[in-house]
């Protein structure tokens, strides 16, 4: 082979490598969650776990400004405490779960922040669903489970962070649930509790329409004035009567 047709030979060699090598990091996008969770070594049923979660900023013109949680079932909002995160952002109950919130982010500045859960449930994983709020109001929706995240088939969808767990130790028992708000506050009992509506009511029942008149009078002043009257009126009659007999 002659030496120009060699050297040709290498140059077209050359060009569709880096036209493959071009396609395949094009194509080649992994699949990762934007979001993650991770805890390491954590199983089932373990007590006082830190969560770190990490939230990829998505948005080239704002900042990230919240992240709200959905909390698996097994875990309530009432058992994770809030350790650290970014400056000035604070951490808040929901109904459902929580949410981690303060002054929008520089743009493209990713967030971290950890919590301490009080005990992980009995199952082999948890996963919690993110909505991740900009600045600008977009929201980015982590919420897809496994099948559902496979978008375009490259990695494209919107998984949710999850949580792989290992078997509970040996003799690991699940905790009593921690007591709400409304679970330690007692329901006022009726006729029981001081200074409520149902005491009030209980105080003011007994006897008020019946000891008093339109007036305001104790009904037992008006029976008394009658009765002396009455005693009198026979009395002076009963006088007469006699004073009539002698004469």
């Amino acid at each position: 082979m002659s030496r120009s047709t060699l050297t040709g030979s290498l140059r077209r060699a050359g060009v569709l490598t880096s036209v493959a090598l071009a396609v395949a990091l094009a194509t080649a996008v992994p699949a990762v969650a934007h979001t993650e969770v991770e805890a390491e070594g954590a199983r089932a049923l373990d007590r006082n776990v830190e969560l770190t979660f990490s939230a990829e900023s998505e948005s080239g013109t704002a900042g990230i400004s919240k992240l709200e949680v959905i909390l698996p079932e097994g875990i309530g909002p009432q058992d994770v405490t809030y350790e650290e995160g970014p400056k000035g952002w604070k951490f808040t109950p929901t109904s459902r779960g929580y949410t981690v919130s303060g002054p929008k982010l520089a743009v493209g500045e990713d967030v971290e922040y950890v919590v301490t859960v009080r005990q992980l449930p009995d199952t082999k994983e948890v996963v919690f669903k993110t909505l991740q709020s900009y600045s600008d109001g977009k929201v980015d929706r982590w919420i897809e489970l496994e099948e559902e995240a496979e978008g375009d088939g490259h990695g494209h969808g919107h998984p949710a962070p999850r949580l792989a767990l290992k078997a509970a130790a040996p003799g690991a028992e699940s905790v009593s649930p921690t007591p709400t708000e409304a679970q330690t506050t007692a329901a006022p009992s009726s006729g029981t509790t001081s200074g409520g509506p149902a005491a009030e009511k209980t105080s003011a029942e007994p006897g008020a329409d019946d000891s008093k008149d339109d007036d305001g009078m104790p009904v037992a002043v008006p029976v008394g004035i009658v009765a002396a009257v009455l005693v009198l009126g026979g009395g002076v009659w009963w006088m007469r009567k006699r004073r009539s007999g002698a004469a």
